[in-house]
């Protein structure tokens, strides 16, 4: 049975909420960090991460403000583009991880969605931890020159309607130090792949790619 805990993580000055689920015999663990204004109950990172799960994987889902600065963000909308903050809070809940018992010896994968650059930042950060990075619908040029220093293999996954986003993955490609990266482009969808199926294929992406990234070589679900 899937174990479900909500844990409380130290980040700085500020302490971070997050839902953690572990199917039993998890292959590897997969970080989910939102952006843009989103936070751990989003409809479509659930989503992706029910379907991970699904296929063996633990997955964290974690609020990357406190609901003060969420507030605060709902009426700035600072704080959402504050790359640099909410990727060290991706290091901290990183570091916090490999201290919990039941995730401290999976391997880990991150997930950044929309302005999700923090998740690249953590990568560059912490090559050692950090096993494979996907980002849907990302603004990985948001990360900055922290892109050639990505080692981990990325997986870049953009609407094709998504015009202005898809460019800048198209040019972050380019400049990504990953010696394994791959854009994927989702036919018909836009920003928030609310298009029927484009969801599904998001989470069939990312699934294969942690497949071949955070876990021994093994038969993937529905093959």
């Amino acid at each position: 049975m899937t174990r479900t805990l909500l844990l409380r993580l130290p980040a700085g000055a500020v302490t971070l909420e997050a839902d953690l689920r572990v199917p039993p015999q998890a292959r590897g663990l997969v970080l989910f960090a939102h952006g843009s204004g989103s936070d751990r109950r989003s409809p479509r990172n659930r989503f992706v991460a029910a379907e991970l799960e699904a296929a063996g994987f633990a997955t964290l889902l974690i609020d990357l403000l406190t609901p003060e600065e969420k507030a605060e963000d709902r009426v700035t909308a600072r704080l959402r583009f504050d790359i640099p903050l909410l990727g060290g809070r991706v290091l901290a809940a990183v570091d916090a991880l490999g201290q919990e018992a039941a995730t401290a010896a999976l391997p880990l994968g991150l997930f950044g969605s929309s302005t999700g650059a923090a998740a690249l930042i953590a990568a560059a950060e912490w090559p050692q931890a950090v096993r494979a990075v996907v980002s849907r619908g990302g603004r990985p040029d948001l990360a900055g020159e922290v892109l050639v220093r990505v080692q981990a293999p990325t997986l870049l996954i953009v609407g094709s309607e998504d015009v202005a986003v898809l460019g800048l993955n198209r040019q972050a490609v380019r400049v990504l130090a990953a010696p394994e990266k791959q854009l994927e482009v989702v036919p018909g969808a836009g920003h928030l792949f609310e298009e029927p199926g484009a969801l599904e294929a998001v989470a069939r992406l990312a699934r294969d790619w942690f497949f071949d990234h955070l876990s021994s070589p093994v038969a993937r679900a529905g093959d």
